[in-house]
């Protein structure tokens, strides 16, 4: 049976009225499960009316009550969570394990966001002149907006909504259509745990709804992760449209591999960052780059070795290292970029087309995929592919697979693996992008630090969670205040001095 998804305003599941639906399928088996209604620029508007109405009161409330409600939302997400990774790894198809681990980056953002009576706090100087004193107070932009991607859906929608609700601003949520019914549960556990109704709303939607809410002035601030080229999109268009812009888009990450790492421990690092949830992440490690024509020839023996033993199955069923692409879509684009691999020279140690997976053959599943001996100029270089596909540049310095790293067009996040503390130290210091890993086969930092790309991968002064969160979700007002005690000094035509 199809089921019938909603949009979620104001406390409360919203038929959808624009006529228009997308289809969410199952990618373990290919069938459409369920038709998620698609908004209108009026329907959009309306949420956001509703959201400018509620964020009032819950602006006013002190952040520590407001706290409180992210406290409660983390105990109702523990006791909803088999149920929570169930529904994430029905419409994504991830396994169960990878759909557990979505759900707690997100909820380590809340953790982090739950600290909000502190990082809200301002700075205090007093005396800064004769009877003078100067504070500054951050305070809540309003309505603020996320539109968040298909591969992380509860992880992006919390470290979106998480910082912008504690700092008091109301949110739109615009999820992935491919599977939004996560993001429609955890809007349902806030507004149990005591958020107002209308502080959060979910409205679905594709193009039409993305220009609604970038454009609409009543929204401040806007989020966005996806591709690059709708990145640029979104950072231009809001700013255009006077509001704030995060946006992050794709990324090709690299792992340096010295010739003094342990390749066996190296290897599996590959493995499991490369092919782990299908290659769908975007701090997925796309590119190995060994350095010396020794170290890969080794490193490319022990991956081909690895990929022969991975299992691919359904993501509701244990045992399988990873499930099915989200679309059928998805599924032919990875297969077009094998293909173009093939076809410029690159050497395919391991083809991941034409799985077959027994009971599920409709299902939107490729194999594990490694190619040996890519060059720089191929497209399966060049563009991310978002899909379990590995592929191994041969470096023959340091110097080169540095330079490698730094000049490729994304910044996302990059790797080194090495015993060599002074090459590690060198290499996190004079490389090119946003975020880095020392024998960290994925460098995503934890909660209380900022989570960003450079280049083409990032869009925006601020990055992601972190205190970078508030500042973004916040705006700071200064005040210099001065209370005379019968003081007369008449008129001054001079700018004022602390002098």
């Amino acid at each position: 049976m199809v089921r019938e998804l909603t949009h979620f305003i104001g406390g409360a599941h919203v038929q959808g009225t624009s006529g228009r639906f997308g289809d969410v399928y199952d990618p373990s088996t290919g069938e459409v499960q369920a038709r998620v209604p698609l908004a209108s620029s009026a329907e959009v508007a309306e949420a956001i009316a509703v959201a400018e109405a509620a964020q009032i009161e819950w602006g006013d409330q002190n952040p520590q009550k407001r706290a409180r409600v992210l406290l409660k939302f983390l105990d109702l997400v523990a006791k909803d969570l088999p149920h929570l990774a169930r529904r994430l790894s029905s419409e994504h198809g991830k396994t169960i394990a990878d759909s557990m681990g979505d759900i707690q980056r997100g909820v380590e953002v809340i953790e982090f966001a739950a600290g909000a009576p502190h990082l809200l706090k301002g700075e205090y100087t007093t005396g800064a002149g004769a009877g003078i004193d100067v504070y500054s107070m951050r305070q809540p932009l309003g309505v603020v907006a996320g539109i968040t991607p298909f591969n992380f859906p509860a992880m992006i929608p919390l470290w979106k909504a998480g910082p912008a609700l504690a700092a008091g601003n109301a949110f739109i949520l615009k999820p992935s259509e491919r599977d939004p019914s996560v993001p429609l549960r955890l809007a349902e556990l806030f507004l149990e745990a005591g958020l107002p109704a209308g502080v959060l709303n979910v409205v679905n939607g594709d193009k039409e709804a993305v220009d609604a809410i970038v454009r609409d002035t009543r929204v401040k601030a806007v989020g966005f992760v996806g591709s690059t080229p709708i990145a640029q999109y979104i950072y231009a268009t809001a700013a255009a449209n006077g509001k704030r812009a995060q946006c992050f888009g794709g990324a090709k990450n690299h792992l340096v591999v010295m010739p003094d790492a342990d390749l066996d421990q190296v290897a599996d690092a590959l493995v499991g960052a490369g092919y782990g949830s299908a290659g769908e992440r975007c701090m997925a490690i796309s590119v190995a780059v060994p350095v010396g024509a020794e170290t890969a020839d080794a490193l490319a023996a022990k991956l081909a070795e690895r990929v022969a033993h991975l299992r691919v199955g359904p993501a509701l069923e244990e045992g399988f290292d990873y499930g099915p692409l989200v679309t059928a879509e998805a599924k032919a684009r990875v297969e077009r970029y094998i293909q173009l691999g093939v076809e410029q020279g690159a050497t395919l140690l391991a083809d991941g087309r034409g799985l077959a997976v027994p009971g599920h053959e409709n299902g939107f599943y490729i194999g594990p995929t490694l190619f040996d001996h890519v060059t720089p100029d191929m497209d399966v270089y060049r563009d991310e592919i978002f899909g379990p596909v590995l592929i191994i540049v041969r470096a023959d310095t340091y110097e080169d697979a540095l330079r490698l790293a730094s000049e490729n067009p994304y910044g996302n996040g990059v790797s080194i693996f090495t015993r060599d503390g002074d090459a590690a130290r060198d290499f996190s210091a004079r490389v090119n992008i946003g975020m880095v890993g020392v024998n960290v086969p994925i460098p995503v930092p934890i909660a209380y630090h900022t989570f960003g790309g450079w280049k083409s991968s990032g869009f925006g002064d601020l990055n992601q969670h972190g205190p970078d969160a508030f500042r973004f979700y916040t705006k700071t007002k200064t005040v210099t205040s001065r209370w005379p005690s019968g003081i007369k000094e008449g008129a001054s035509f001079v700018i004022p001095t602390m002098h």
